[in-house]
């Protein structure tokens, strides 16, 4: 596992209240599709981690994976996750709280 990937106080706190209503969750950085390149929050088992599948890091005990293709792109680049006022993506557990997640970058050296 890298540590590529940190939380603000705000996502910190969000990542708890998520927690409380669905217990254990993870993250992934989508790298396209539905809600564009975005990182999503799924409960644990709802979303099936790939072979190719990186994890960058944990975040508030909860780890964070980001798709083989996409993190090549990325690799020298440290996430920072926060928190917005809005809707969160589809598909994310963000969604329908008045708050989302983004995710903000750095370069980094690895």
């Amino acid at each position: 596992m890298l540590d590529q990937v940190e939380a603000t106080e705000a996502a910190l706190k969000l990542i708890e209240d998520i927690k409380k209503d669905y217990g254990d969750v993870i993250f992934h950085q989508s790298g396209g599709c539905c809600d564009g390149s975005a990182q999503m929050c799924f409960q644990k088992g709802d979303f099936l981690i790939a072979d190719h599948d990186v994890q960058m890091g944990e975040i508030g005990g909860v780890p964070f994976y980001i798709g083989g293709l996409q993190f090549e792109a990325w690799k020298h680049t440290r996430l920072i996750i926060d928190v917005v006022e809005g809707q969160g993506g589809m598909f994310s557990l963000d969604n329908g709280r008045g708050k989302r997640f983004i995710t903000r970058s750095e370069l980094c050296s690895v």
